[in-house]
Order: structure tokens, then sequence, then C-alpha cells
């Protein structure tokens, strides 16, 4: 039988990850970087990759990785997600990471896993695994187009763009223009990539590649979903405790209780539909349906924490000064990335063959 625990290793793991980010990713200071021209913290991200190595966790050793695997990343992405952190950790160690995996392009994802890189795949955050891709135009061994929603571009190196010749191809992000997208969440900010003749050097075959980056992106999002989650319960039960009316804290009102109480339950769930994602992934086992029951159950349950933790936080709650809105725009923006708890409930139900009449 599968076990979901956490081993000690990956507890390890988490208390390291929590000890960085609590030294270097504060909440005023990601509240300031999403009101400033450089949304992306490249100093954690250089502490998190150089520093721990985690860039290259799902990367084998003899690959230039750390030989772990998506389980150990899944823990990272609990953490990150809990600091809304904005470092491209996600896009790069883990999408760009995956697609490179399946391209066997050893010279970047060395690169990558070594954290000196950052890669981006350039599809759309929204595109959910196996949907049809909006590619670029190779024309006389030149790249054609403009790709948008790209998260993560503008912190990018090199771009994965997928073209109509069927191949996958790493471009120098100076060949491109990123032009920066009005985003929800400005700690995961979006682009608009303009491909004007831009030279790629082809790495493989884009759909394979392209559907297990967006396959693997899509499970580990639900550990993400996961961290933020229970940082806004673990964070209301603690401000509930300390807020007093009527001379007794609010937390022991009935009506806030029962709330409380309904949002851990879907935050257990979650941690274990999370889980379960991420050990199928790390097993090839089952990866498919555990990925859909994952996003299908994540995004609902990661929006509806960060909405009870803004008004149970009260007048606090509505001011920029609080992080709470950070969450609340991560898990919107995070409840269409990879594809909508929808798409994956659909997806699911061909899997299943429980489709509806």
């Amino acid at each position: 039988m599968t076990d979901l625990l956490y081993s000690e290793e990956e507890e390890a793991l988490r208390a390291a990850v929590r000890d960085l980010l609590t030294d270097h990713c504060h909440a005023a200071g990601v509240i300031a970087r999403t009101e400033s021209d450089a949304p992306h913290d490249l100093a954690l991200w250089k502490a998190l990759t150089d520093g721990m190595g985690l860039a290259g966790l799902l990367v084998p050793e003899d690959r230039g990785g750390q030989g772990a695997t998506h389980r150990e990343a899944a823990v990272v992405l609990e953490e990150l997600g809990r600091a809304v952190a904005p470092v491209p950790y996600l896009t790069s160690a883990v999408v760009a990471t995956e697609a490179l995996l399946a391209c066997e392009d050893d010279e970047l994802l060395t690169r990558l896993a070594a954290g000196r890189t950052i890669g981006v795949l350039a599809v759309g955050l929204h595109v959910a695994p196996g949907a049809a891709l909006k590619t670029a135009r190779l024309e006389d061994g030149r790249l054609h187009g403009e790709l948008t929603g790209i998260a993560d571009a503008v912190a990018a190196d090199v771009l994965l763009v997928p073209a109509d010749d069927g191949g996958l191809y790493a471009v120098d992000a100076d060949a491109v223009t990123v032009a920066p997208q009005v985003s929800l969440d400005l700690t995961r900010p979006l682009a608009t990539v303009t491909l004007d003749g831009a030279p790629g050097r082809r790495l493989g075959a884009a759909e394979p590649a392209v559907r297990r980056a967006l396959r693997a992106g899509a499970g580990l999002l639900a550990s993400e979903q996961l961290g933020a989650a229970d940082w806004a319960l673990t964070e209301t039960v603690r401000y509930l405790k300390e807020r007093k009316q009527f001379n007794r804290p609010v937390g022991g009102f009935q009506a806030l209780k029962h709330r409380l109480a309904q949002l851990w339950l879907e935050v257990v769930n979650l941690r274990a539909a999370a889980r379960n994602a991420a050990d199928a992934l790390a097993t090839a086992e089952d990866v498919d349906v555990a990925v859909a029951v994952a996003q299908a159950y994540a995004a609902p349950v990661a929006v509806h924490a960060a909405e009870e933790a803004l008004q149970l936080h009260a007048g606090i709650g509505m001011t920029w000064e609080h992080p709470i809105h950070l969450y609340l725009k991560r898990a919107k923006a995070d409840s269409i990335a990879y594809g909508t708890a929808g798409a994956h409930r659909e997806a699911l139900a061909e899997l299943v063959d429980l489709r509806a009449p």
C-alpha cells in the first residue's frame, strides 16, 4: 500500500526550506516586490538553488541533479506556497525540467538543475495537460509568432517553444520580446512572448514533452495550493484566538468554530489528494487519474481558504499591508493554471468511464 505520510527526510527538507523562507521571504518584502518592476526575488532563488540544490530535485544524479522524486519537490512547493514566494520554481524546476527530461537534452538540463539558468515552457499558464497548443511558426529555420499568458517569462534565460513542425525549440530570452501582461497574481507574473525570426535549437518532439511537463505541473501545483490553504487556515485560527469581542476570543463563537472545522476538513482532504498526486508522479502509477483528482479538488479549497481568511480577519484582512490578498490572488490565479477544476473533472470522467449522460 502506498504510504502518503511524510518521511523523516521529507520533514527535514521541509524544515530547512521553511527556515530559509522565514529568513529571506517575509510578507512585507513580497508585498513590496509586487509593487515594483522586479517581482521575482532572484536572491531567494539563488539561495534555494545554489545553497540547497533544489532546482535539480527531479533530475537524475548522472545528469547533474539531486536524483530525488516528485514527493520531495512537492514538499518544497508546499513551503513556497505557504510563503507565496516570488520565485520561478514551479515553472523552471518542475515544468521546464520535465519537458527537458522528455527530450533528454543533457546540456540545458544540467544548467537548469544547477539553477544557473531559468527555463520556462512557452505555453500559456491556463493550458491543461493534453489540450491543444498555440505554437510558433517555423519559417526558414526561424521562429515567428506571439505566445500569451506565459508565466515567469520575464525572469527566463531560455524559453522552450513548441513549433508548428511538431518540435520543441530552445530559444534564448534575449532573442525574443517579452512584454509583461496585467496579472492578478503579481508573485507569478504573466507575459506575452513575441518571436520575430528568433533562432532556436530543436530539442525533440513537442507533444510528449509538453504533455509530460503540464501533467507534472498540474500535479505538483496541488501541493503549492495546499501550502497556501494551510497557511490561511493556520493564520486565521491564530488570529481568532487573539482577537477578542465582548471580552472573549472570537474563535470561541460557535458559528466561527463551524466554519473553521469545515475548512480544516477541506484542507486535510486536499493534503491527501496532493500527496497522492505527488506519489503517483514519483512512482508512475495511475498518474493521470491522481493528477485529475488533485486538481479537481485543490482549486476550490485553496480559494475558499483564502476567502475565509480574508473575511475572518475582518477589517485588517482588507488592507494591502496584510498579506492575505497575496494568497487570495495566488489561489484565484492557480485555479485556472494547468486547467480549471472543471476541465480536470471532465478528464477524470473520461479516464474512469463515468461520463455525464
